[in-house]
Order: C-alpha cells, then sequence, then structure tokens
C-alpha cells in the first residue's frame, strides 16, 4: 500500500484488532477549544493538571486561525482521535514544520498518528516542500521512536544523553530538544506515494 492510499483510508486498526471508522479533514477555527481541552485530558497519565494545562499553552489560537491549510484533525464519529498542527514557514520555501501532534490515548499504535504525518508529508511535497522538521523533548522517547521510524534522522550535536543528540536551551534557558529532519522526494515513476530519503548525516 501506498503512502497516498494509507492516507486516504478511513478505516484504521488497533492493536486489538478492531476496525476503526475515521474521518480525516483539514482543521478549522472553531476547533481549538477541543484541542487545548485534549491536550489537558490526553497528556494527563503522565502530567500533573496544571503541567498539562501549561503544555496547552504552546498551542493558541494563531495556529488554527492561520495555519489551517497545513493542519489536520483526525474525528471518530464527533469525537477528537488526533490532530496534527504544522506550517509551511515563509523564510524557506522548501520546508516544512510539525509544531504539535497529539493522539487519543485509547486509540494510539492504531495508525492515526501515522494517517496524519502522511498527509502532512503529501500536502508539504505538493507544495514543492521536500524538508520535513520537527522537535521533540529529550524525556519524550516515545516521540523520538515514532519519527526515527517515519524515517526522521536526529540532527547531530555537542552533547548527548543515552546517546541521543540534545540541542541544550533550544528553546530557552533549560529548555533542551531533539531536533528531528526528514527528506522526502516524490517517485518519479510507478505508484503515487511517497519515498522518504533520511539526509546524510
Amino acid at each position: 500500500m501506498t503512502f497516498s492510499e494509507q492516507a486516504s483510508s478511513p478505516r484504521l486498526q488497533t492493536p486489538t484488532g478492531e476496525v476503526i471508522d475515521t474521518a480525516l479533514r483539514q482543521v478549522r477555527t472553531h476547533d481549538h477549544a477541543a484541542l487545548v481541552r485534549a491536550i489537558q485530558t490526553w497528556w494527563g497519565d503522565s502530567r500533573t493538571p496544571q503541567e498539562a494545562e501549561q503544555l496547552s499553552l504552546l498551542l493558541p489560537r494563531l495556529f488554527v486561525e492561520f495555519f489551517r491549510d497545513t493542519s489536520f484533525v483526525v474525528e471518530r464519529g464527533e469525537a477528537l482521535a488526533g490532530f496534527l498542527i504544522g506550517l509551511h514557514p515563509a523564510s524557506d520555501p522548501e520546508e516544512a514544520y510539525i509544531h504539535f501532534v497529539g493522539v487519543n490515548p485509547n486509540l494510539r499504535r492504531a495508525g492515526v498518528a501515522h494517517r496524519l504525518y502522511t498527509t502532512f508529508f503529501e500536502r508539504a511535497l505538493a507544495a514543492g516542500r521536500h524538508h520535513i522538521r520537527a522537535v521533540t523533548s529529550p524525556a519524550n522517547s516515545g516521540s523520538i521512536s515514532f519519527h526515527r521510524a517515519m524515517g526522521f534522522v536526529l540532527e547531530p550535536s555537542g552533547y548527548e544523553i543515552d546517546g541521543v543528540p540534545v540541542h541544550r536551551d533550544y528553546d530557552g534557558p533549560g529548555q533542551d530538544r531533539v531536533s528531528m529532519r526528514l527528506t522526502l522526494r516524490a517517485p518519479s515513476s510507478g505508484p503515487s506515494g511517497l519515498t522518504r530519503v533520511a539526509p546524510p548525516e
């Protein structure tokens, strides 16, 4: 199955084998309140309520108001299953950036994040943007593993934690981040889809 076919498929399968019907669409401005609630709820298993609320501040309304064309939600019926907030930077016509991604804990490993990412990749490539960037916390081993599985490489740094390159003070004093990148290219022939190309180290 090609990336295009996976991204357009409305059915996903959970790790227990349950097949679920989903729908993917672009984010809308009025989704903001629901996305904030989702962040504060979904991250409740790993953060205190105060920490989850602080995390939701990373998604101000401007992202769903001005970057609707590059941000997506997956719904299961009327319930939010996942979301991806991304953008195409005006400063670099070849890059696309993934800012925030969340998946309902009950639907993790069901392909929700994979569907969101492949849709974002296809939109980026269609816009002539071959380089995808993202950052995450050094403590978020799940995010690092997922991005590696999707083909991202970790950008080198002079400082490492457990073999993972960490960019110190990336988002301010004490706000260390792992920076990740992925290069995409469209196949020259054959079925539609994307080829993920890891840049040279």
